[in-house]
Parts: structure tokens; C-alpha cells; sequence
């Protein structure tokens, strides 16, 4: 049976007084493109936070490829093979597209960046804009793309579908499948496109009050009006 690259166990989770995550417990298997999906507030975006220890952790255990990473600062998470792309985006709005790359880089040669453009060929286009000069879709395929260059084995996307034309959403979610397809890069995706997410993963969960109430075939839950509807709050449409 195969183990899973990332393990939470009964994680309870959150800021300072305030508790966001209550028990939550999830799996993701090795090259797995995993969705988790919910109503505003539950709790995803702190599930993410938790597993790069930006949030506090008070219970539980969070396991990355058998190591537990309890006491171990984002960075180190970060070496380890996490890699996050935040709500945020969180840009150098005033470095060039490349500089921001390069940032990314660490302490990879320089011709790392060819992955970088080959996976979203509008940033080589832009390689001298400045980071405040790109759209919003621009400025998020700079941060997945500076992610990516840390070379993570598992990738943490947070919402990032929100406020993007269609057709830019569209463009990311191929670059999303191509980075699990050729690259073997698992996946956790973070949206509120719920319809979207779920077309784009393999598995998916509903988190609701801080735990996972519901794990389904990606594809059965976009077709599942009724789970969606009591859920998420959304119908199929």
C-alpha cells in the first residue's frame, strides 16, 4: 500500500486565541491532484498555513514524506519539498519579472528559468516588465512559477483561480495538470471555483467547521447537485 507524501492527524490549528482548525485529518498520496473545496471561513486556507507552519499548531501531527514537521520553521518546510503559493501572490511588485525569478532560484544556476518560461511562455514575453505592470493572471503565473523553482514535490495553491478572467483560469489549470503530469508534483488546490477545482483534480474534500466532512471522486462531486448544494452552498449548473 502506498504511504501518503502528506499526513494530518487530528490537527487542531489557528492564530493566537482563535482556534480555526478542530480535528481535521487528511491524506494525500504521492502525484495525487487534491481539491478542498468549502463554504468562506472553514478553514482551507489555515490548513495550508498549518502545513507550512504559519498558522499554530496546538494538537495533532503533520507528516511530509515520513518526517514529522512539528517545531520546523517554514523555510526549513520549504527545503524539505513544500512549496506554497499564497492567497496573496506576494510578488516583488517592483522587480522585473525576471528578478523575481530569480528570487525564486536559490541556488540554481541561472538557466533554471527556461522551466519557468517554458511553462508559461507570457512570462518570457514579459521577462523586463515590472511585477506591478502584469495583470492579475500575469502576477499569479510569476508566483507559481517562483514556487516552482524551489522545486517542491508537493504544491500548495491557494485560491489561485480568484478574481481571473475565464480564460486565464483555463490557462493555469492546463499548467497545473502539466506540472502533475510531467513533472510528478502533487497537487493541493485551495478554490472557491468550485466547478473548476474539480475538474482539475483527482479527489476532493469539503471542509466545514474547521474538520473534513466529506471526501469524494472529484468528478462525482462536480456532478453531485445535492452534496454541492448542502455543502458548499452551490448548485450544479
Amino acid at each position: 500500500m502506498t504511504t501518503p507524501l502528506l499526513e494530518l492527524q487530528d490537527v487542531v490549528a489557528g492564530y493566537g486565541p482563535v482556534t480555526v482548525l478542530n480535528g481535521l485529518s487528511l491524506a494525500v498520496m504521492p502525484q495525487e491532484k487534491l481539491a478542498i473545496i468549502g463554504r468562506n471561513g472553514v478553514g482551507k486556507t489555515t490548513t495550508l498555513s498549518a502545513v507550512m507552519g504559519l498558522a499554530e499548531l496546538t494538537h495533532g501531527r503533520i507528516v511530509f514524506d515520513g518526517e514529522d514537521l512539528a517545531g520546523l520553521a517554514p523555510h526549513q518546510r520549504a527545503q524539505r519539498g513544500l512549496g506554497l503559493v499564497p492567497q496573496t501572490r506576494d510578488i516583488f511588485p517592483t522587480l522585473t519579472v525576471e528578478e523575481n525569478l530569480l528570487a525564486g532560484c536559490k541556488r540554481r544556476p541561472r538557466s533554471a528559468l527556461d522551466e519557468a518560461y517554458a511553462l508559461f511562455p507570457r512570462l518570457a514575453e514579459r521577462r523586463r516588465n515590472g511585477g506591478a505592470q502584469l495583470s492579475g493572471g500575469e502576477q499569479q503565473m510569476l508566483s507559481v512559477a517562483r514556487t516552482l523553482l524551489g522545486q517542491p514535490r508537493l504544491l500548495l495553491l491557494d485560491e489561485p483561480l480568484e478574481g481571473l478572467a475565464p480564460l486565464i483560469r483555463q490557462e493555469l489549470l492546463a499548467a497545473f495538470a502539466r506540472l502533475s503530469r510531467d513533472m510528478g508534483i502533487t497537487v493541493v488546490i485551495v478554490e472557491q471555483q468550485v466547478q473548476e477545482a474539480l475538474g482539475y483534480a483527482d479527489r476532493a474534500l469539503v471542509v466545514e467547521r474547521g474538520a473534513v466532512v466529506h471526501a469524494a471522486d472529484a468528478q462525482a462531486l462536480r456532478h453531485d447537485s445535492a452534496t454541492l448544494e448542502r455543502l458548499v452552498g452551490m448548485a450544479v449548473h
